[in-house]
């Protein structure tokens, strides 16, 4: 826990200027990171789209920035960003390969108003190969990358997850690329690139399955890729209607489960397949349904035994323990009312991340964004007229 002397010490990443070029999830969520780190991120976002409305995922991707809207489209709004952009240390992009360069916002062009920018694309397919210039979303991603084939139990049809994978999983990798490179340009003095494909964020996150192909041609922990229902790692419903998460690899959990529910000749069950899986899968599905779903974490718990509620989101955001790391922040918005938000995960002993600014809606700064880059009110009313903001 932070100390109350620490709570106004000055952030990781307080001084860090970011554009965030009108991007979506992946990009909000990478910024997002960056932002309640301390970073000062700049929405620059369309002219057409400015509205006192704001969308529920802005209300959370959009905290702790600030908004400008320009018409990039104008050569008076180029000129603008260029001024932005001079004095950042990031910008972030997220529009198909080509788009930037036809507006005049691409790396090249922005390199040359500030050769130390840290410029970062993050697009569905990267910046080259066949698939670049192909339009997707984040089901696609996940297909095509294999995690969306890892959800289908044998003879069924794959899952959708109720979370956007890739969406996060590239925001992470951005927002991990940015912070990679600042260390860089600290020890050379120079920007550089970032080239971040969501599809390739999907292949990456395979890693923690050993999803790598034998000499064969098989992949690695064949067994238990595919989306297979095994006894040890399964979710069960309870007494009470509800489910728990049963998700044990260690042999002496799972021994201690068996001896708990009275089946000590199940020991040797813990994986297993075909006729023996069933039987144990059907057991467990009835032992589980003798209790509610609090009682069978409570007990099992004590017994040092892997097993969690599936939680509803109110539940998740009334936990005890993620209150007490921190991870639920009430907010207040002037829009939005009063509500709860998921907190800041990366904790700092000296410099922790903060809640600063809720989310503004489009366009609300660029008045005094522009007062900072040393427009006047004369010059803010011209751009005003002439549809440049």
């Amino acid at each position: 826990m932070v100390g109350p002397n620490r709570r106004e010490a000055p952030s990781p990443l307080e001084g860090i200027r970011v554009l965030d070029l009108g991007t979506m999830t992946p990009g909000k969520y990478c910024t997002l990171l960056l932002a309640d780190l301390g970073a000062e991120v700049i929405r620059v976002e369309r002219h057409s789209a400015v509205s006192d409305r704001i969308d529920d995922e802005d209300l959370m991707l959009n905290r702790n920035k600030r908004s400008i809207a320009l018409n990039l489209k104008t050569p008076e709004a180029k000129q603008v960003f260029y001024k932005l952009a001079g004095s950042a240390d990031v910008l972030l992009e997220s529009n198909r390969p080509g788009v930037t360069k036809r507006i005049g916002v691409d790396y090249a062009t922005i390199q040359e108003v500030n050769p130390d920018i840290i410029y970062c694309s993050l697009s569905g397919f990267g910046q080259d190969g066949p698939y670049a210039r192909l339009p997707g979303f984040d089901l696609i991603f996940m297909a095509i990358g294999g995690l969306l084939g890892l959800t289908a139990e044998k003879g069924r049809a794959p899952r959708v997850p109720g979370i956007y994978v890739s969406d996060a999983g590239s925001g992470l990798l951005a927002a991990i690329g940015i912070l990679a490179a600042l260390v860089a340009r600290q020890k050379t003095g120079r920007g550089q690139f970032i080239d971040v494909s969501m599809l390739d964020g999907v292949l990456s996150i395979l890693s923690t399955v050993s999803g790598f192909l034998r000499p064969s041609g098989e992949p690695a922990q064949a067994e238990y890729l595919g989306g297979g229902v095994l006894p040890a790692y399964h979710v069960y419903e309870t007494k009470d209607g509800r489910h728990v998460a049963l998700g044990i690899f260690r042999p002496q959990s799972w021994q201690a489960l068996c001896r708990a529910l009275g089946r000590e000749e199940y020991s040797d069950r813990q994986w297993a397949t075909g006729k023996r899986r069933d039987e144990t899968l059907s057991f467990l599905q009835e032992a589980f349904r003798t209790r509610t779903r609090d009682e069978w974490c409570r007990l099992l718990r004590e017994l040092d035994i892997e097993i969690g509620p599936v939680n509803s989101l109110p539940e998740v955001y009334a936990d005890p323990h993620l209150q007490h790391r921190g991870m639920i922040l009430d907010v207040d918005h002037p829009a939005g009312g009063q509500m709860r938000q998921i907190g800041i995960p990366i904790k700092f002993s000296e410099t922790p991340g903060r809640l600063r600014i809720p989310a503004p809606s489009i366009g609300q700064d660029t008045e005094a964004i522009l007062e900072e880059l040393g427009y006047d009110k004369k010059g803010i009313e011209a751009l005003r007229s002439g549809k440049v903001i």
